[in-house]
């Protein structure tokens, strides 16, 4: 009757033993889990590397925008340059300006300027505006700058200027304007710039034939007893 009973008792031996290593192997196989959360972290390392690169790459984008800021600023630099060259064309435009202005002045008569001649009186002004050496008192209209002065309107320069249309200076009306002789011939008033050449005859305005000519861009008083001599002198409206 023992036989039976140690036959069992070595049966449930072997099993034991056959289940117990299963049990170790199932234990073993559980562990590796664990290990997969500790490599977790690793990747998550990992990640954000990538994840300071974006946030580098904003950093990047704000130091593009100031190179780009300051690539636009030239253009604004340019044009604030542009009003420096509408200043610059400024003075062009107060040089007309000035001009047109003096030739208004030049044009107009002003009262305190201008002084009646009395007949009897002619004689006395010109020979006070004789000259001394005309060769070195006299100067063209190029070596005064240009002529700024009023222009005749062709049509009326051809009717009554030019040497085909002398007179005599005695005829026509005479003052004095700002000290210097002028007279009136055409509908326009002369005024003498230079001296008269101290050679001419003394009654050279009664009895020597003159004419006005526009050459080498301005006009000249002309006597036909001297034709080499020319006096300079400018056009007023009134």
């Amino acid at each position: 009757m023992k036989a039976p009973s140690l036959i069992s008792t070595g049966v449930l031996l072997l099993l034991f033993g056959a289940v117990a290593p299963s049990y170790a192997h199932q234990g073993q196989d559980a562990k590796p889990p664990k290990q997969e959360q500790k490599a977790k972290p690793q990747k998550q390392h990992q990640a954000q590397p990538q994840k300071q690169q974006q946030q580098a790459r904003p950093q990047k984008q704000q130091q593009a925008q100031p190179q780009k800021r300051q690539q636009a600023k030239p253009q604004k630099q340019q044009q604030q340059a542009r009003p420096q060259k509408q200043q610059q064309a400024k003075p062009q435009t107060q040089q007309r300006q000035a001009r047109s202005q003096q030739q208004q002045q030049q044009t107009s008569r002003p009262l305190q300027q201008v002084q009646r001649v009395q007949q009897g009186q002619e004689r006395e002004v010109w020979q006070q505006h004789r000259a001394h050496n005309f060769q070195s008192e006299h100067r063209d209209w190029q070596q005064r700058g240009g002529y700024n002065g009023y222009r005749i309107p062709d049509n009326r320069y051809r009717s009554n200027f030019g040497p085909g249309h002398w007179f005599r200076i005695y005829r026509y009306p005479m003052e004095l304007y700002g000290g210097y002789p002028r007279f009136q011939y055409g509908g326009f008033w002369f005024g003498l710039v230079d001296p008269w050449p101290e050679y001419w005859s003394d009654d050279w305005y009664d009895n020597d034939d003159v004419y006005i000519v526009y050459t080498d861009d301005g006009y000249y008083l002309y006597n036909r007893s001297y034709p080499r001599d020319r006096i300079a002198i400018t056009v007023y409206l009134n």
